[in-house]
């Protein structure tokens, strides 16, 4: 048991779309094989854009994998993150202090659903599903090398290319850039 763990209360109640970037992160946990063994896929995904922000694989489910993931994603959004709340389930990797520190150090604001309510991180369950049916299921994978490297592949087409119809049928890198051009023009 991890002395530094800490459960945060529920910020979002199932809100995970405040409609703004940035105002709501969701990240978890899936489990992934290949011909050398099991490994552990953590991603941290934007309520609002649906952008995939931060992922880390790794062949063990640890904070230090959730602090991977955290650090991508706070240098995709350029290091200004403070406030944004960061949403997950109640597993060990996500209560762990390393993961707290890690929060703290870039003002992200921890929540936590109930414990075994799926509907309370179901953004991310949606992601590993989508992943899960879209690719993961219809491939075989050899090494370890080669698993990561596909994930790596998926997630900048799920970002670049794959259309999303909770954000008007684009890509999520498409509707961020037409939430900034938006901004621009109004200014």
């Amino acid at each position: 048991m991890d002395p530094e763990a800490s459960f945060p209360p529920d910020l979002v109640s199932r809100v995970f779309d405040q409609g703004r970037p940035d105002a709501v992160w969701t990240t978890d946990f899936t489990y992934l094989t290949c011909g050398e063994g099991d490994m552990y896929l953590c991603a941290i995904r934007d309520g609002h854009t649906r952008r995939v922000l931060g992922h880390a694989v790794a062949d063990h489910i640890g904070a230090d994998v959730v602090e991977t993931a955290i650090e991508q994603a706070v240098a995709v959004r350029g290091g200004d993150v403070h406030g944004t709340i960061l949403h997950s389930d109640r597993g060990g990797e996500f209560t762990a202090g390393l993961t707290v520190k890690a929060c703290a150090r870039h003002g992200l604001r921890r929540s936590m659903g109930a414990t075994g309510i799926c509907w309370d991180n179901s953004p991310a369950e949606s992601l590993w599903s989508t992943f899960k049916h879209e690719f993961y299921y219809r491939h075989t994978f050899t090494t370890k090398t080669e698993l990561v490297a596909a994930v790596d592949k998926w997630i900048i087409r799920y970002n670049t290319t794959r259309r999303h119809s909770a954000i008007g049928g684009i890509s999520p890198i498409h509707y961020e850039q037409s939430l900034m051009a938006t901004a621009a023009n109004a200014a």
